[in-house]
């Protein structure tokens, strides 16, 4: 072929390209002119001498960000990243599924039971669908949202920051300092997030390891957990609560943060002291060591000292429990739940397909939502307020007993010293084999009672009930602390109960429409509840819970205690997995269910080593018993028992009422 007529073949091709290359460089350039004009309207909010809002701010940072989305800038990026991602230089559908499948194999390897076959091949028939029509996101759409996110967290922050600005010329040196001190968070936060990334390291090792090595698996989750902090922490004591799940290595290992974790430092008492008192713990107590706590938790550490108290015209010592709450947990919480945010937009980069994006989205506000719940503990008081309320309740119980509050702060709580108590693992080791199996049966049947007074007599009941939390004495009677949380059942049992129904009977637009309303949006979520609904009927099919019809009694009895069981387990199933259907369930209900799953797996844990079956009867017998058990009690008041056996739980609130 000549020379020219190769030429003229290629030339329409080559006019065509050098058009398109001419006209994304015109664009591009008339974008980049154009650019200052995207920022000008914040700038002049920015500007103006009134004091922006918060709706303010947040809707021209919006704007500003969906301007920027549209630039040419970031459509050239789209299409290099498109391009980058088909040469397999950036990661690709393909290489997507490989991560996938080392994933599940990891899963399929470390899984305690065999998961079988038809599950598999029913997850990548999912899979396949999610990944058809992969999203061609650009490298600097992302970092867009990155940045995005990052600013949403610090909206507040920025917002305080702006408008002490615009009162520059009002302000005086102390209201400098403050706004000093605000720019400061920033690198402290930067130092925690720097932290938290780094413990996600353990992920890599974590999968290295033999899949069968419980006991190496357990050591290097609970590195990370202490390595990242206060939000793990909380988070590992909720997964505790339902170690019934877990390999009983990682279980152990997660339970000791239901005790103990690491104490706080001298220093960091000291200054808790000094910015609610103004004093040091040795000035306000005797015998207040602030190198030996007596336990310590995600929220802070616990101390026991002696205060002097005023009883008519003398003044005794008393022995208290002085909670100290850590430093900067606010801070430690926001920067957790964002550092989990920044994880789930990264793996974008690496999963880049659009029916992945909202399944993280909704994965990332689920947990934003959960950590709000924990935020309410960081407040004593607030848990001062709580906890005084149940103990003016349990001086007229029998089986139960809250410590009494003699003064609180943001930040330090004292309360009554309780010197017969331990925690109930601790007690019921402590007690002889011949009667350990009786002692734990009374201790499960006086924990059942509890629940049902707070549930059914004053409609709220303790937020996290698990074994750390619930101590007892020799006689069996139980001691509640740390009342950080409390869940009020004002208005929820209707939707509990349309919940467990709609589970249970498998009745789907029951179960999507109480979803929906459990949901922080509802109006939003009701416009999708066709699609919804779909999505439920699927997951319970595939779950095998049918639906229950005139017939349910048959039904149930051919399931028998499984087939229920698996109907409830599913009940949890999608209330803690309401992000693969795009909902966020909203933070009271989430708690309701982690603080039912607590109170459930203690009660399981009271009688280890002992049949279900006797537990079943004991279950059974409690809440028959229950109605008349409350009737004595309230008619003939808390010493209707045994006297022998209440002589001292009883001489011990004596104690109490007298002292004030």
């Amino acid at each position: 072929m000549s020379k020219q007529s190769r030429l003229k073949i290629d030339l329409p091709a080559v006019g065509k390209n050098t058009w398109g290359v001419l006209r994304s460089a015109g664009e591009l350039a008339a974008g980049s002119v154009a650019l200052p004009a995207v920022f000008l309207p914040l700038v002049q909010l920015l500007l103006e001498d009134r004091d922006v809002s918060s709706t303010e701010l947040t809707v021209e940072l919006d704007r500003l960000f969906e301007e920027l989305y549209e630039h040419p800038l970031s459509e050239q990026s789209r299409n290099l990243t498109a391009y980058l991602r088909k040469s397999r230089i950036l990661p690709n559908e393909e290489s997507t599924e490989n991560l996938i499948r080392y994933l599940v194999k990891q899963v399929v390897l470390r899984s305690p039971v065999d998961i079988p076959e038809v599950v598999i091949e029913e997850f990548w028939s999912f899979f396949q669908e999610l990944i058809e029509s992969p999203e061609l996101k650009g490298l600097v759409d992302l970092n867009l949202e990155i940045v995005r996110s990052v600013l949403r967290t610090y909206e507040p922050l920025l917002l305080d920051i702006i408008n002490n600005i615009k009162h520059i010329r009002r302000i005086n040196q102390r209201t400098l300092s403050e706004i000093v001190m605000k720019l400061q968070i920033l690198k402290g936060d930067i130092s925690i997030l720097k932290r938290q990334i780094k413990a996600i390291r353990y992920i890599k090792p974590f999968l290295q390891t033999d899949p069968k090595d419980f006991k190496a698996q357990a050591e290097i989750v609970a590195r990370m957990v202490r390595e990242f902090g206060p939000l793990f922490v909380k988070m590992a004591q909720v997964a505790a609560a339902n170690a019934d799940f877990l390999p009983e290595e990682i279980a152990r290992e997660l339970a000791v943060f239901q005790e103990d974790v690491e104490p706080m430092g001298s220093d960091a008492v000291y200054q808790a002291f000094m910015e609610d008192f103004g004093q040091k713990p040795e000035e306000r107590y005797f015998g207040f060591d602030v190198n030996h706590p007596i336990k310590s938790g995600s929220i802070g550490s616990v101390f026991v000292a002696r205060k002097p108290v005023r009883i008519g015209e003398r003044e005794v010592l008393v022995p208290v429990v002085v909670k100290v709450a850590r430093h900067n947990l606010e801070r430690e919480f926001a920067m957790g739940s964002l550092a989990i945010e920044l994880m789930l937009i990264s793996s974008q980069y690496w999963a880049p397909h659009s029916k992945l994006r909202p399944f993280l989205s909704a994965m990332s506000e689920q947990i934003k939502e959960f950590t709000r719940g924990f935020e309410q503990e960081l407040d004593f008081s607030r848990e001062a307020t709580i906890q005084s309320r149940f103990f003016e309740r349990s001086l007229s119980s029998s089986r139960w007993y809250v410590p009494r509050v003699y003064g609180s702060t943001g930040r330090i709580l004292e309360m009554e010293y309780l010197e017969d108590a331990k925690a109930i693992n601790h007690a019921i080791e402590q007690v002889p084999e011949s009667v350990r199996v009786a002692y734990q049966r009374e201790l499960a049947d006086n924990f059942m009672y509890t629940i049902l007074e707070h549930l059914i007599i004053h409609n709220e009941f303790h937020g996290d009930l698990h074994p750390g939390n619930v101590m007892a004495d020799m006689d069996a009677h139980l001691f509640l602390i740390d009342w950080g949380n409390s869940v009020d059942m004002e208005g929820k049992w209707s939707q509990l109960g349309r919940y467990l129904t709609s589970v249970i009977t498998a009745d789907v637009n029951l179960l999507a429409n109480t979803l929906v309303q459990m949901s922080t949006s509802p109006a939003e979520n009701s416009a999708r509840i066709e699609e919804i609904k779909a999505a439920l009927q699927d997951t319970l099919q595939k779950k095998g819970v049918e639906p229950l019809g005139s017939d349910f009694a048959l039904v149930l009895y051919r399931g028998g205690l499984t087939g229920l069981r698996n109907r409830l387990n599913t009940a949890a199933h999608l209330m803690s997995n309401a992000y693969q259907l795009g909902i966020t369930i909203k933070s009271d209900y989430l708690h309701l269910s982690r603080s039912l799953f607590a109170m459930a797996g203690t009660y399981g844990k009271l009688y280890q080593g002992i049949s279900g079956w006797v537990m079943a009867k004991d279950l059974l017998q409690s809440l028959v018993l229950f109605p008349l058990r409350y009737g004595v009690q309230k008619f003939s008041g808390p010493a209707a028992g045994s006297a022998e056996q209440q002589a001292m739980f009883e001489s011990h609130k004596a104690r109490q009422l007298a002292l004030f």
